[in-house]
């Protein structure tokens, strides 16, 4: 292998330590969802931000484990239901999946490279939206649209907030 895709795989260089702090594993949450409720009524250009999604796939990646990929996206998700219009579960399922497919990555691909975090970043909002609208329209049988440019564009976005909050917690 080369050293670039070396560095990508993670397959250089010591083991990763997990330094999430109990403090951060709960405030870090609880703002993101508080953020998601109360931002679109006072910034509603900010609307298109999934930070309890961000939060849930960056824990995720740090921790590299798929039982705490699924905790962390279930409590995040529920936590989310309680404050929006669907039954309590819905986000609850899709962060739990995106937790788990996100520990799952992690341990294949090194998730310290800012490039891939764009791309998780991306991956990750678009598998959010899309599994959202399968379960909302399967499920609750209630026609939600999808639209195919808006998520690309929103995924893009969250990709790019992605990127520097994602360092801005590593140094938490």
């Amino acid at each position: 292998m080369t050293q670039f895709s070396d560095h990508l795989l993670g397959t250089r260089g010591r083991p990763r330590r997990y330094r999430i702090r109990p403090f951060a594993l709960v405030l870090i949450p609880v703002a993101a969802i508080l953020f998601q409720v109360y931002s679109p009524r006072v910034l509603t250009f900010l609307g298109f931000l999934e930070l309890p999604l961000l939060a849930t796939v960056y824990f995720a990646l740090e921790r590299r484990n798929q039982i705490w990929g699924l905790l962390i996206g279930c409590g995040i998700g529920l936590a989310q239901d309680s404050f929006s219009h669907n039954p309590i579960g819905v986000f609850g399922m899709v962060k739990t999946m995106v937790g788990f497919f996100a520990a799952s990555l992690s341990q294949r691909v090194d998730a310290e490279n800012q490039l891939v975090r764009f791309g998780v970043g991306f991956f990750f909002y678009f598998f959010h939206q899309f599994t959202y609208w399968v379960l909302v329209s399967t499920l609750l049988a209630q026609p939600i649209p999808f639209s195919l440019a808006e998520t690309v564009l929103f995924g893009v976005l969250n990709a790019a907030v992605a990127v520097p909050l994602f360092g801005l917690l590593d140094k938490l």
